[in-house]
């Protein structure tokens, strides 16, 4: 009786609230070291990195927007997201969603975990949403220090569009920080995988390098001369796509195919690892991952995605070959030259003449016209011409272009001179950078005219 009575006094046991375990969680995550450190020096480091680069006399002129970092204070935090995109934030995912999971079965703490929290669903929300918490604050380190480092050492100055028209201190902070907004989506995509890698790896060093070695296999991927396609079906093609919003009118189509298909991955992936993480044994000490279920219920079910992306955006979109074509870069590279032609025309303290009075056109040829004209390559050579109100004789500079694959150009002046042979002109005030010596551009793969 006794005994009933203590029974039924106790009742059942009530599982933990989510909210209750995530704090748990975060605090288990911020306690380590490691993520210490990463989120120190992801608020930091890229502050001291812009500005001492700013303050350089040679510039990282073969990233994007590295040319414009002695002018303005805005092209640093777009530096830095380049090379975030490339290496930080693949290797960020990996040290927090790759191991949140993983470090569970190295210390063998599974059992005690249930025990408290009795329910694997809640633990697996739990840790997701500590894991992408500390990832978010991540993210916004390196975005808000690169942009500090920025305006302090150089200011809040115009930035120079991918089409070279000018952009007002405001628009340019608006664009910047939709830039790192939309980056944010492929990087959730690689924390979905390193959640996928942490569950079905178990603690196999694999799990934890997984959001790595995707984003370097897609970014060898990306610099081949794959359709745009498969190239828009790809989840880290948003941190390229960002390009788009620095032209005018922006690039918006790539830009949002690569954002819903960089969520797409990363949802499936987050229900796969869910699966996988209910369906484990737990009470197998030695559990070491399961390699038949990683693959149907983790390799297989992203390629079918990415096949089925493949699809839908081949057929919504006229991007069966490169996107690079004859037209759109004698376009692209005419318009971004007008504005530049502005640009050098108020440095030189010379009347004002728009774009219109200019009719600026190019006519480029690959491979001096012995291969089809159309894709990427350094071998595009172009000339230029414009007129000028009153003045009877057609003005023509010639340049090289490197294209690379997703659509950008580097334009390299190859005289005349005194319009872009040099990379200073004498103004006023002294030597300038020469806008026109060398720049960047961007073709719409999308566009049909």
């Amino acid at each position: 009786m006794t005994v009933a009575a203590a029974r039924a006094d106790v009742g059942p046991a009530r599982r933990v609230p989510v909210s209750r375990g995530y704090r748990f969680e975060l605090v288990k995550l911020v306690s380590q070291w490691r993520v210490r450190l990463l989120v120190l020096a992801c608020w930091i480091a890229p502050a001291l990195f812009v500005a001492g680069v700013s303050r350089q006399s040679t510039l990282p002129s073969d990233t994007l927007f590295g040319r414009w970092m002695h002018a303005t204070g805005w092209a640093g935090p777009l530096v830095m997201l380049g090379f975030a995109g490339t290496w930080a934030l693949p290797l960020l995912t990996s040290v927090v969603a790759g191991d949140v999971f993983a470090s569970e079965d190295r210390l063998g703490t599974w059992r005690h975990l249930l025990v408290a929290v009795r329910s694997p669903a809640r633990i697996f929300v739990a840790k997701s949403l500590a894991g992408l918490t500390v990832i978010l604050v991540l993210v916004a380190g390196l975005a808000a220090s690169s942009t500090a480092g920025g305006l302090v050492s150089v200011g809040n100055q115009p930035l120079v569009g991918l089409d070279g028209h000018l952009l007002s201190p405001g628009d340019a902070a608006g664009r910047v920080l939709l830039s790192w907004v939309v980056a944010l989506a492929p990087t959730l995509a690689l924390a979905a995988i390193g959640l996928l890698g942490s569950v079905a790896l178990g603690r196999s060093p694999m799990g934890l390098l997984l959001p790595p070695i995707v984003a370097l296999a897609m970014s060898v991927a990306q610099m081949l001369p794959l359709p745009v396609a498969v190239r828009l079906a790809l989840p880290t093609y948003a941190f390229i796509s960002w390009n788009g919003l620095f032209t005018s009118p922006s690039q918006l189509a790539p830009l949002l195919i690569a954002v819903a298909v960089s969520l797409a991955w990363a949802v499936l992936a987050t229900v796969l690892a869910h699966v996988l993480f209910v369906r484990r044994d737990f009470t197998n000490p030695a559990y070491d991952g399961s390699g038949r279920r990683a693959i149907t219920l983790g390799v297989l079910p992203l390629a079918a995605l990415t096949a089925a992306a493949v699809g839908v955006v081949a057929v919504a979109t006229p991007s069966t070959g490169s996107g690079i074509e004859q037209d759109k870069v004698q376009r692209s590279l005419a318009t971004v030259f007008a504005h530049l032609y502005r640009l050098q025309t108020r440095q030189l303290h010379r009347p004002a003449v728009t774009e219109a009075q200019l009719r600026a056109t190019a006519a480029c040829t690959k491979s001096d016209g012995r291969s089809a004209q159309e894709g990427a390559g350094n071998d595009w050579r172009c000339v230029v011409s414009w007129h000028l109100p009153g003045v009877a004789v057609t003005g023509t500079a010639v340049y090289q272009l490197d294209i690379t694959s997703d659509g950008r150009f580097m334009a390299d002046g190859d005289g005349p001179k005194e319009v872009n042979g040099y990379f200073l002109v004498r103004t006023s005030t002294g030597d300038a950078p020469n806008p026109l010596w060398q720049f960047d551009g961007n073709v719409d793969l999308l566009s049909t005219h």
